[in-house]
């Protein structure tokens, strides 16, 4: 066999290996949508999310006020601890005069924005350590799995609480604060599924053929080593809100701000007076969303992972 033919037999081996997985995942992604939608309590979950995601879309819309930042919750002095049904606000106030339905729409779009901050940046930095890790390997993995295990040494909810309370009160830290803490599990997942993919035989021919060790990551490992991020990407869009809503509870965040933590911290002080509406509310948003993205994350985790199917 000549030179020339040996260069040549792994690319007939490699290329048809490329585009089988190609197909293979955009086959699989139609099978996770339609195996998903097959399950009622997935859908629930989608539909619940939709409905918050449009909400928050919404808001500008849904209701108004008169102040500078929308983001600030308008108060009503001379409707204090107005119950719902109250005319001009239909699911009453705080104990400050603010609307519970401005603080409920307003606070949607505080919640999302903070979950999609959140979840996109630490995807990207768990992924980028991760990834370097694993393809890299020796000192580097050595070196950048003993950081992660210094951060999962500390609960991430303490870990954030110093954080935000170093910072200051305000609800740019606490994005800061979730981001700093919440990396680690994106990068632990996506080492462990690199390190798989890495000894399947199309990434061996890839190598083979001479393609450089990134080119062969984004192009052969990087695409199948991403399904168990999706799966707990979607369950961190519910945690890291509940996080988010408990950081703020506890005074870390701007006073005023429409944002459901916020709006149960503020009707905390009603709940033993029998005005429950403002804390009831407000929690009951924080449960929907957080519920609804463990729905949609379990659903996605029974149809991807293969000893789930089988039961």
């Amino acid at each position: 066999m000549s030179d020339t033919s040996k260069l040549r037999e792994p690319s007939v081996r490699v290329m048809p290996a490329r585009l089988e997985a190609y197909r293979t995942r955009t086959r699989r992604v139609g099978e996770i949508v339609r195996a998903a939608l097959r399950s009622p309590t997935t859908v629930a979950g989608l539909v619940v999310i939709v409905a918050i995601l449009a909400m928050a879309i919404l808001a500008p819309v849904l209701v108004t006020a008169n102040t500078p930042d929308p983001y600030q919750l308008p108060r009503d002095f001379g409707a204090l601890w107005a119950p719902p049904g109250t005319p001009g606000h239909p699911l009453g106030t705080t104990g400050e005069g603010g609307d519970v339905l401005y603080a409920i729409v307003w606070g949607s779009r505080t919640s999302v924005q903070l979950a999609l901050i959140v979840v996109s940046a630490t995807v990207a930095i768990g992924v980028l350590i991760g990834s370097i890790a694993a393809v890299l390997g020796g000192r580097w993995d050595e070196y950048l799995m003993r950081v992660v295990d210094v951060f999962m040494t500390v609960p991430e909810l303490i870990l954030a609480l110093a954080i935000a309370g170093v910072l200051g009160p305000s609800f740019r830290n606490i994005i800061l604060a979730l981001i700093i803490t919440s990396w680690t599990d994106y990068a632990r997942l996506i080492r462990g599924e690199i390190l798989q993919v890495k000894q399947l035989e199309y990434v061996d021919a890839a190598r083979v053929m001479g393609d450089k060790r990134w080119r062969i990551y984004l192009k052969d490992i990087l695409p199948n080593s991403f399904t168990p991020i999706i799966v707990l990407l979607t369950l961190d869009m519910g945690k890291v809100v509940l996080v988010g809503a408990t950081l703020s509870f506890i005074g870390l965040a701007e006073v005023g701000l429409a944002e459901w933590g916020n709006l149960v911290s503020a009707g905390q002080r009603g709940i033993v007076a029998g005005r429950w509406w403002a804390a009831t509310f407000g929690g009951l948003m924080v449960f929907l969303w957080a519920l609804a993205c463990n729905l949609v994350g379990d659903g996605l985790r029974d149809v991807l992972d293969p000893r789930t199917e089988s039961r």
